[in-house]
C-alpha cells in the first residue's frame, strides 16, 4: 500500500458540527464545547445569504435549528443574525446566534495553538459553484497569514468543489460520499472525481470503507476520512484500516489524543 504524498497536519479525531449532539450545532456554544472537551479540529456546514455571506447552517431552510422558518438563501444576513440558534435544543443555548464564517475564523485561531476546521460546502439548490467559490475565497483571506491551520473543504458536490479549486487553489479539498452503486467499477467513479478535482482526500460514510478501497485511495495519492462515527466498535474497525480523520458525535466518548 502506498502511501500519500500530500502532507497530513490535520488531527485523526473530528468534532462534528462542533460538539456532535450535546450543544447545538454549528454555533460558536458548540465549537467551545468541543475544545473543551479537547478536539483539535472542528466540522462546520457553511452556506450563503441571500446577500453572499457565508454563515454555518445545514439545512437548506430554516425551521430545525432556528426559531425561523423558509429557506435560509431567501434571507440576507442582516435577518439571519437575528435569528436563535440555540433554543431549539435546550434553554441553557437560548439567544446563541448562527455565526459567520469570520466568526468561526476568529474563535479558531484565537485558540491556544489554534484550532483546524473542516468546512462542508453546504450549497443552498442552484448555487453549487458559486458557494464553493465564494466560501474558498473568504476562507483563504481569513486564514490568510495561518498556513500552519489552512482549512479543509469538504462537499458532495463536485460543482462547489469545482469552484472552490478555481477561486483557492492552494486550499486542500475533499471529496464526500454517503453511498456507492452496486457495480463491479463502483469505485472508479469516486476515485475519477477526486482525481479531476485535484483533491487530497476522499470522506466516504464510514460504512463504506474497507481494506481495499483504503488500498485504492492510498493508490491514488488520497488521504481517507470517514463520517459519522458513533460507535467504539466501529472506531475500532476504522482505526485498524488506518484511516486519516474520524468526524464523530460523541465528543464525550472518544478522546482525541488516542488512537
Amino acid at each position: 500500500m502506498s502511501a500519500p504524498q500530500t502532507p497530513w497536519p490535520y488531527p485523526r479525531w473530528i468534532a462534528h458540527r462542533g460538539a456532535g449532539r450535546l450543544a447545538p450545532e454549528n454555533t460558536l456554544a458548540a465549537f467551545r464545547l468541543g475544545a473543551r472537551h479537547g478536539y483539535r479540529m472542528l466540522e462546520c456546514d457553511v452556506r450563503l445569504s441571500a446577500d453572499g455571506t457565508p454563515f454555518l447552517l445545514h439545512d437548506d431552510t430554516l425551521d430545525r435549528t432556528t426559531d425561523g422558518d423558509g429557506p435560509a438563501a431567501d434571507q440576507p444576513w442582516a435577518e439571519l443574525a437575528r435569528l436563535d440558534a440555540g433554543g431549539w435544543h435546550s434553554p441553557h443555548f437560548a439567544a446563541e446566534p448562527l455565526p459567520t464564517l469570520a466568526d468561526l475564523a476568529a474563535f479558531s485561531l484565537a485558540q491556544p495553538d489554534g484550532h483546524w476546521v473542516n468546512l462542508e460546502l453546504k450549497p443552498s439548490p442552484g448555487t453549487a459553484e458559486l458557494t464553493g467559490r465564494t466560501v474558498a475565497r473568504h476562507a483563504q483571506d481569513l486564514w490568510n497569514g495561518r498556513p500552519g491551520h489552512t482549512p479543509l473543504l469538504t462537499s458532495f458536490q463536485p460543482e462547489a468543489l469545482a469552484g472552490a479549486l478555481a477561486a483557492a487553489p492552494a486550499l486542500p479539498r475533499g471529496l464526500l460520499v454517503d453511498r456507492l452503486a452496486d457495480a463491479p467499477d463502483a469505485d472508479r467513479s469516486w476515485l475519477d472525481t477526486a482525481a479531476r478535482l485535484d483533491c487530497c482526500a476522499v470522506v466516504l460514510q464510514h460504512r463504506l470503507w474497507n481494506a481495499d478501497r483504503v488500498t485504492l485511495a492510498r493508490q491514488a495519492g488520497l488521504r481517507c476520512l470517514t463520517y459519522t462515527v458513533n460507535e467504539e466498535d466501529e472506531a475500532r474497525r476504522l482505526l485498524t484500516l488506518g484511516l486519516d480523520g474520524l468526524i464523530t458525535d460523541r465528543v464525550d466518548r472518544f478522546d482525541p489524543r488516542t488512537g
